[in-house]
């Protein structure tokens, strides 16, 4: 078992090259070529040919455009962009700091709403098509119809400003602190935002499994309603679930940055949102290929998620 799985993991290592070579080669001609000289962003206005001269030499950009692939292709595998345009901060530095508050913010919230998505979604399909059903149903295309922007204003005045519960804004240097006081607000308002597509997603999922064969011979044979659900339908709809979740998450790492830029946390979105705005091209597409690298990397943890769920699944 544990052979076929390590031989599968190579075999997709294998297939993930030319994707990431693509991924590569097209970031490198947008910001190369598409994106414009960056030596006369860094120069100024004011700046005369030979400074601009200078600029080209640093960055590499007189050489040929197959040196410049391959050192950008260096800079992939040593973890090392050079410095931040904007800042002078060493790229490998940002990443790494951002990291963290991101994660302390996007784990919880993706914990909480899976587990909370699962559970309703399945308590729901012991009462589909009633009016329970049908008003869970209501309330969420409500929730959905609203902004994030209106529950961010909402949750912060209300919470955070007029009653005082949590901080309006913040993040320190303490991991537990940051976790219970500074991110707490943030995961609430994600948690609002993410429940009702996700719950509307999964009792789609569940709902699919309930109207199968097995679950009527199931019923059949006079296996409780409750055992029906809770295991074998829940097995079965694990498997859109995990991709569900695992096709998400480094996407959340990026979409999560209007909680970062309202709430002050210094993590991954935020950093994006700074990057663009300043045009500072070595973070911008560090972000990006990391970001492509490790949507592979998930992809390749649900396929072995799926086989240790459902014993059917074969690695091939």
């Amino acid at each position: 078992m544990f052979a076929s799985q390590l031989s599968f993991i190579v075999r997709r290592l294998w297939q993930m090259l030319p994707t990431m070579a693509g991924v590569v080669v097209l970031v490198f001609v947008l910001f190369n070529w598409v994106g414009g000289d960056p030596s006369y962003l860094l120069a100024g206005k004011m700046a005369d040919a030979q400074a601009i001269a200078n600029i080209r030499a640093q960055l590499g950009l007189d050489q040929p455009w197959t040196v410049q692939l391959w050192i950008f292709v260096k800079q992939i595998l040593t973890f090392d962009f050079g410095n931040a345009w904007s800042t002078g901060e060493p790229v490998s530095h940002i990443l790494a700091s951002r990291l963290g508050p991101s994660l302390t913010v996007l784990v919880p919230l993706t914990v909480l709403e899976t587990f909370f998505g699962i559970a309703l979604a399945l308590a729901i399909a012991f009462v589909r098509g009633s009016l329970t059903d049908r008003l869970v149903m209501v309330a969420c295309t409500v929730g959905m119809s609203i902004s994030i922007l209106v529950y961010i204003i909402v949750f912060q005045y209300g919470l955070a400003y007029k009653l005082g519960l949590f901080p309006v804004q913040g993040w320190g240097d303490n991991f537990l602190d940051n976790l219970l006081r500074y991110a707490t607000l943030p995961i609430l308002i994600g948690l609002a935002v993410s429940i009702a597509p996700t719950l509307r997603l999964f009792r789609s999922f569940v709902l699919d499994e309930v109207n199968q064969d097995y679950v009527r011979t199931a019923r059949a044979k006079g296996l409780p309603e409750r055992r029906i659900v809770w295991v074998h339908v829940l097995r079965n709809a694990a498997i859109p679930i995990i991709t569900y979740v695992m096709s998400n998450l480094p996407a959340l790492l990026i979409g999560a940055f209007l909680l970062e830029r309202f709430f002050g946390i210094p993590g991954i979105g935020r950093e994006v949102i700074l990057a663009v705005e300043r045009s500072d091209f070595p973070v911008i597409k560090a972000i990006t290929v990391y970001v492509a690298a490790a949507t592979m990397v998930f992809n390749l943890l649900a396929d072995l998620m799926y086989a240790a769920v459902d014993p059917r699944v074969q690695l091939r």
